[in-house]
């Protein structure tokens, strides 16, 4: 048994737990980290191999309508409840040029798509996927050429988008037919800038000059929107994330209002444990850059505007789908996702839940086929693992983050790389539960992750606020082992609703089984 180690925060909570006495998770309503915002639960949506030409659009398909929206893709998105979906990319957007996409389809050139190696045809452009975000109910988020665009380029598409009347391309956009604007809120200034494989790569410097001057022309054109600067994305062992967040943060504290963030995982080694701790890693991440904001908000000049906050608008695990054959082209990045796939999901988004003091946007890349909860073929669809606890935390996980007490038994990782190409990292203390908790109109949501390849865990839930007061609902997501996997007429994995149970007073003892995510409800007194 290992010894104890404790702390009030949940992701470095370690412990004594294990299995001749409880492990212990305490709620305490007074301590509060700070409102989650809805905008944690985005996706993505990038040209890139099947994500929108036979992913979410498909003209011609008896499964589409008139408009070529694929239906079953649109009923899978809108029951995962996303709040907020990033477009067009990626990659994709830096030699993206938005005025390629829009009017008379047949009139539209075709260009060599060059992040992806594939031809774009621009058939869905600015307008479709405004039609598309409307019909699934998600807040459109757009990102902005900062490669090989111009930043008059970046104002006219503005202008196109959130002008009513006037000016040359609001009356574009009513002769394509769209006399409303759309009013796009959140524009992205470009694409993970600091990375060498961006078409229009640029140092911080010259990106901190590029995009401050096209946010001028932005804003001036429609003064409301929130614009999100590049930051880090490049983690490789020769390269200095930090120094790059720095510099962007000193030259657009008073410009911006969020610093994009991105992240992906994987497990090319097959070791599950190391592989279930990668969310630690981001949420390390998460702590230094919120450090690196305050400082800069010290001296910023903001009057009377929110504070810069993160914006996690990339994540996921990839790394099947990561290189050769599998990287470009029409079939590119369709990575088939398992049990423990899933599992460092839900890591994920109790991290985001457990910083919602300082991470306000979230978008999980990508939304079909491509790194992707939602897997289509020509006349069929299925559910991958990952889709379930998107779905529950969406659904549920709202109102106020709590700061978690965990007590119980930890593990020690080896050192390893996070993610191919990044540099590696190594853990003393990985507790085996991994929680976050929320505070929503009398309900505390319990999200828990128990990483124990091969144990349930006996715990007892305190809470410190009140008694509980009558039946608990509880669901789960699990599989026979941590490879099951779903695939086309096969489900080996979901979310599935568990018999209630009835708690009285203040102490719920509740064994939550191995290799499984689990979401508890209760109501207080």
């Amino acid at each position: 048994m290992k010894k104890k180690n404790f702390s009030l925060v949940a992701v470095f909570m370690v412990s004594i737990c294990g299995f001749s006495q409880n492990a212990r998770i305490k709620i305490d309503l007074d301590r509060t980290v700070g409102e989650i915002d809805e905008k944690i639960y985005g996706n993505f949506v990038e040209h890139l191999g099947r994500c929108v030409y036979g992913g979410i659009y498909e003209e011609g398909s008896e499964l589409a309508d008139e408009r070529g929206f694929r239906l079953d893709v649109l009923k899978a998105v809108k029951e995962l409840k996303v709040t907020q979906m990033r477009y067009p990319g990626g990659n994709f957007v830096s030699n993206y040029h938005w005025k390629d996409g829009v009017g008379p389809k047949n009139e539209r050139p075709p260009r060599m798509e060059l992040a992806w190696a594939r031809l774009e045809t621009n058939r869905f452009g600015t307008n479709e996927f405004m039609e598309w975000a409307h019909e699934v109910g998600t807040e459109p988020y757009f990102a902005v050429n900062m490669g090989t665009g111009t930043i008059e380029e970046a104002q006219q598409w503005v202008e196109y988008c959130n002008v009513a009347e006037g000016p040359c391309y609001a009356e574009l956009r009513k002769e394509h037919g769209y006399p409303e604007p759309w009013n796009i809120k959140y524009w992205s200034l470009g694409n993970e800038m600091d990375g060498f494989w961006q078409m229009g790569h640029l140092n911080a410097e010259d990106y901190a000059k590029k995009a401050r001057e096209a946010a001028k022309l932005m804003k001036l054109t429609s003064p409301g929107i929130k614009l999100i600067a590049a930051g880090s994305s490049n983690y490789r062992p020769d390269a200095d994330p930090n120094e790059w967040n720095v510099k962007i943060l000193a030259e657009l504290r008073d410009v911006v209002d969020y610093l994009a963030l991105h992240m992906y995982v994987g497990n090319p080694n097959d070791d599950y444990y190391n592989y279930l701790s990668t969310p630690m890693v981001l949420e390390e991440r998460t702590k230094i850059v919120k450090g690196l904001i305050a400082r800069e908000m010290e001296n910023a000049d903001r009057g009377d505007r929110d504070p810069i906050y993160i914006a996690w608008d990339e994540y996921n695990s990839w790394y099947r789908a990561r290189d050769g054959e599998y990287m470009t082209g029409e079939r590119a990045l369709e990575e088939r996702y398992n049990l423990e796939d899933a599992l460092v999901i839900a890591g994920f988004l109790n991290a985001f839940i457990r910083n919602a003091d300082i991470v306000k946007i979230a978008n999980m890349a990508q939304m079909v086929n491509v790194i992707a909860p939602i897997f289509t073929s020509e006349d069929d669809m299925f559910i991958q693992t990952i889709y379930y606890p998107l779905q529950m935390f969406a659904r549920n996980a709202h109102g106020t983050s709590l700061d978690v007490f965990v007590d119980c038994e930890t593990y020690k990782t080896e050192e390893f790389f996070v993610g191919l190409g990044e540099s590696t990292t190594q853990h003393d203390a990985v507790p085996y539960l991994d929680v976050s908790a929320s505070y929503n109109n009398d309900e505390i949501i319990i999200n828990v992750v128990n990483r124990h390849k091969d144990e349930a865990i006996a715990t007892d839930i305190i809470s410190q606020s009140g008694d509980f007061d009558g039946e608990i609902s509880i669901v789960e997501v699990n599989g026979l082992n941590i490879k099951a996997t779903n695939d086309f007429g096969k489900t080996e994995v979901k979310s599935e609703k568990k018999k209630p149970v009835m708690a009285k007073g203040n102490v719920l003892t509740y064994n939550f089984p191995a290799h499984s995510f689990t979401q508890l409800i209760a109501k207080l007194k």
